[in-house]
């Protein structure tokens, strides 16, 4: 999946503007970057286009993942983003669904595996029959 096709869905999905779209999926990997491991942010950097490679790099002196539950992570999106929670909470679910489309149901898989349980509300769209279109 390129880059344009990439916020075309989060936009579609999220219902805002393709540039809110940009914004908002940037500020959902930045949160995600904190919240995974080193190994696995670069893991799914790779699969993903170019440009969203950037707000996935891992701090140099920190492999461990920051542990914070769903609620802390759509609030981080939402000051990074200046929105308000629930349309974070849509622009998270709209990035989690695109990225499952954009990269192998096994880095999918892995990346899951990392979040404790309450991120269940976030991340079950993209777990849901038909939300991806293609997997590798």
């Amino acid at each position: 999946m390129d880059y344009d096709t990439f916020v075309d869905q989060v936009a579609r999905r999220a219902g805002t503007s393709w540039q809110r779209a940009v914004e908002l999926t940037r500020a959902t990997l930045e949160t995600l970057a904190e919240r995974l491991t080193g190994g696995e942010v670069l893991d799914l950097a790779v699969q993903l286009p170019e440009p969203l490679r950037l707000p996935l790099r891992p701090t140099p002196d920190i492999e461990a993942a920051e542990r914070f539950g769903a609620a802390e992570f759509v609030a981080r999106v939402a000051l990074r983003a200046e929105v308000q929670e629930p349309a974070a909470r849509d622009a998270v679910r709209a990035v989690f669904v695109t990225v499952r489309q954009a990269v192998s149901g096994g880095e999918f898989d892995e990346l899951v595996v990392q979040l404790p349980r309450d991120y269940r509300d976030i991340v079950e769209p993209a777990l849901a029959p038909g939300a991806t279109l293609r997997r590798r």
